[in-house]
């Protein structure tokens, strides 16, 4: 009795531990085998054309995680960011974290392309980016997660959430961690997504503050690396070369390991939004050196943080359409 007792009791403990959609409650409505019947080969095609693309073009993993980042919060993951300007649209392309920085959206166009041809007017493009931004975090080497599937196209886009929602890299952390919590998200998910810079590349005019005159002085952040500075100001001058791109990750660019936050550790983030998870917060600074202690770590959290992230407001049911090309509304010719 005592023993089937206690065992009754770790149960519980570990039924609280998991996340709800393992006991039967959808990640609010979507699940994994969503398309099963509907697309039997959805999920294959995508891997296939994500892993020619970054065959083609490493960089294309982080372009596509990102354009997942950057719809998400906005609206939610409903693929608003897809949208291109039209009479009833103004694009968030244009917005100022996406202008001439957000890319990947021709590798969607073929995704969608492939995927119409397949099973017409079913997978959704917000789905698409969902399944993108994982399978290319697994060819570089990252983490492999069930993504939660079945959110729908939004009828609309919006510039100003797209400018004012999305954490910057002059940021202060209170305020990107506002940002996340708006969403729905923590502190851990700050800490484990911001670790999606360990691949990746970013404009010299992200972090050219830190170089010349990060508090308005006319010295750069004391916080950077000297050596690591004086290599950047190479190919970052104080006017100019503003999309002059450097690796976020100079280790290992190429490959998603914890090397970004090892980085962080010996003073040489790139961005003053990642330095300040080691320097502004004991908190966030203790997930940083428990993440470049142990990569299993990090990887669990990534790719939970990721699946929270494909979570935030998505339509499903019968709210939005599912885009038939993803850079337009279906009634929008």
């Amino acid at each position: 009795m005592a023993t089937s007792m206690g065992c009754l009791v770790l149960l519980c403990l570990v039924s609280s531990l998991l996340p709800s959609a393992v006991l039967g409650h959808p990640w609010g409505g979507l699940f994994p085998q969503f398309y099963d019947h509907s697309c039997p080969k959805a999920k294959e095609i995508v891997q296939s054309i994500v892993a020619q693309a970054v065959a083609k073009e490493t960089r294309m993993a982080a372009s596509l995680v990102r354009l997942h980042f950057h719809d998400c919060f906005v609206k939610g993951c409903d693929a608003s960011v897809l949208l291109d300007n039209s009479s009833s649209i103004v694009s968030e392309k244009g917005s100022n974290p996406n202008r001439n920085s957000l890319r990947g959206f021709e590798v969607i166009d073929q995704i969608k392309a492939a995927l119409e041809a397949a099973c017409p007017g079913t997978v959704s493009c917000a789905d698409i980016v969902a399944l993108a931004a994982r399978d290319s975090t697994a060819l570089v080497g990252g983490p492999y997660w069930d993504v939660p599937l079945g959110r729908r196209d939004s009828l609309g886009a919006s510039i100003q959430g797209s400018n004012n929602d999305i954490p910057a890299p002059n940021n202060t952390l209170p305020t990107i961690i506002t940002k996340f919590k708006r969403q729905g998200l923590n502190v851990v998910d700050v800490v484990a997504l911001s670790g999606g810079h360990t691949i990746g590349m970013s404009r010299c005019t992200s972090f050219r503050q830190r170089l010349y005159n990060q508090t308005g002085n006319g010295m750069a952040d004391s916080t950077l690396d000297v050596s690591y500075a004086a290599k950047l100001r190479q190919g970052c001058p104080r006017s100019g070369g503003d999309n002059n791109l450097f690796p976020l990750d100079f280790i290992t660019p190429a490959k998603f390991d914890n090397f970004y936050y090892k980085n962080l550790l010996a003073g040489k983030g790139l961005l003053s939004s990642d330095e300040i998870l080691l320097t502004k917060s004991a908190e966030t600074a203790a997930l940083v050196k428990a993440y470049a202690a142990d990569v299993n770590l990090f990887f669990q959290h990534f790719a939970q943080s990721m699946v929270n992230m494909g979570n935030i407001s998505p339509l499903t049911g019968s709210q939005g359409e599912i885009r038939k090309n993803c850079r337009r509304l279906n009634n929008d010719h």
